[in-house]
């Protein structure tokens, strides 16, 4: 059993269990309708499927957190099926299934320090550092003085992934990318 708490302490990225499975709240939203008893809406995914699914709760529930274990490894390499991540204390090895990661593969860079979640030994979900630092290494030339942020252009990253940046930006740039929204946050100088 883990601990339970009440839903209104809820918080965005906690693991907590639905009907016996494991699940990461993405959001949440108190509701006090005009009659009737107040409630909280959640956004959750289930951490072994990856499905997202809404759950209701009375503000008088409670809800248990998961009881995972956690562990801060190192990205190493992939091999066609799962993602290669190294404890650097121990040197021990974990390989996280594709479909666990997700969208999130996308930003996965060799060396990156994630915190991988564990339940009963076996990986159910990789937290990426919340942004992270990728060189722009194919997007349409900017333009001098084109300085508006509201239009965005595609950049392809060194991971392969593709990001919708401003027009100033330029191959060999370095951008700063949300790694959960894919979202372009700023240009940086290194």
């Amino acid at each position: 059993m883990g601990v339970k708490i009440g839903i209104n302490q809820i918080k965005k990225d906690m693991f907590i269990v639905h009907n016996g499975e494991p699940y990461r709240v993405l959001d949440y939203d108190h509701v006090k309708p005009g009659k009737g008893q107040a409630f909280v809406r959640v956004k959750a995914k289930n951490m072994k499927t990856g499905n997202v699914i809404e759950i209701t709760y009375k503000s008088s529930d409670s809800i248990e957190l998961a009881d995972f274990e956690q562990r801060q490894m190192s990205y190493s390499y992939y091999d066609g099926d799962s993602y290669w991540f190294i404890d650097s204390n121990t040197g021990d090895m974990i390989a996280v299934p594709a479909a666990v990661l997700g969208d999130e593969a996308q930003f996965l860079k060799e060396g990156m320090e994630v915190f991988i979640f564990l339940d009963k030994g076996q990986p159910i979900g990789v937290e990426l550092p919340k942004s992270a630092v990728y060189e722009v290494i194919e997007t349409e030339p900017g333009f001098k003085g084109d300085t508006a942020t509201s239009t965005l252009k595609p950049a392809k990253i060194d991971t392969g992934a593709t990001v919708q940046v401003p027009l100033f930006i330029n191959e060999g740039d370095k951008i700063k990318v949300d790694t959960r929204t894919g979202k372009y946050i700023e240009r940086v100088n290194e």
